[in-house]
């Protein structure tokens, strides 16, 4: 097997990627921030089976974050994920750095409209406008065939899906299950802040969705009463304060009153310092 690759440059990237297409190989993209855990290297696993060469950026993305969020002390380890990496065959590590990404002078930026406006949208305000213009940017240096999204960040997702159908970008995005601790918690590179008697709460997160989840079993479809139920769960346990939960229509994320379709419950609770999200989409299996 080729030993794995790292490219930090963008040009280099294009170059490199282009060749590879050249050849009829099928490229399959994983963007990261890095500081790799098991939900990664399963994106990574996935995305290994579905083309010749896997290709996973590291970047932890600026524009992305708020004034007051956890840039400056988001977990960095290039070398403990190239390690990782290698245990699930990464082909290539695309590892650039700001000046790379944002050049000097750098003024263009990718919105999406409506599926951004709810949920996270509402409390970080401008977060999906870098989500968006990073993974466009990333698309156009890679060049990959398909990108593989974990649907923890759901609203995530569903607007990258949006972008690309809507420019006509000429990818496939395939969006995998979250992938969980063994107590139930989504895994998170951001649960590294968690202390101990912090964690114990966090777990209200699985805990109110699986609550949710019955009480839909049980044929409640009122989104007031499900939400509050949820709520009831999160507020009891220390150290939580809620951001939101809410009852969603899976394609264009607005708020619905009752289920009748497909419907996703999404939520965001800070756990002492540390924001945490989740979410499941009722009649899936939790």
């Amino acid at each position: 097997m080729p030993e794995m690759k790292t490219i930090e440059f963008t040009k280099e990237m294009q170059e490199y990627a282009e060749g590879l297409r050249r050849r009829g190989q099928k490229l399959s993209f994983v963007p990261t921030m890095g500081y790799f855990h098991e939900g990664h290297l399963e994106l990574m696993r996935e995305a290994k089976k579905l083309a010749d060469c896997l290709i996973v950026s590291i970047y932890v993305n600026p524009t992305q974050f708020g004034p007051k969020e956890d840039l400056s002390k988001y977990p960095r380890d290039f070398a403990r994920d190239a390690e990782m990496a290698k245990t699930v065959g990464v082909d290539i590590i695309f590892y650039p750095d700001s000046k790379e990404i944002y050049p000097e002078g750098y003024q263009t930026y990718v919105t999406v409209e409506e599926v951004t406006k709810n949920l996270c949208g509402l409390s970080r305000p401008g977060h999906f406008r870098g989500v968006t213009t990073i993974c466009a940017k990333l698309f156009h240096i890679v060049k990959p065939h398909v990108a593989v999204f974990g649907k923890k960040d759901y609203q995530q997702y569903v607007t990258i899906k949006r972008m690309v159908d809507d420019l006509n970008m000429d990818l496939e995005i395939i969006g995998l299950p979250t992938i969980r601790e063994a107590d139930g918690l989504a895994m998170s590179s951001r649960n590294v802040y968690l202390k101990d008697n912090e964690r114990q709460s966090a777990l209200t997160l699985i805990a109110s969705l699986k609550r949710a989840q019955k009480l839909y079993d049980e044929g409640e479809r009122k989104a007031s009463v499900i939400i509050g139920e949820a709520e009831k769960i999160i507020k009891a346990a220390p150290y939580t304060e809620i951001d939101y939960i809410k009852i969603c229509d899976t394609q264009t994320l607005q708020d619905i009153d009752k289920i009748e379709g497909q419907a996703i419950i999404a939520l965001a609770v800070k756990v002492a310092q540390t924001r945490l999200i989740d979410n499941h989409v009722f009649g899936d299996v939790i």
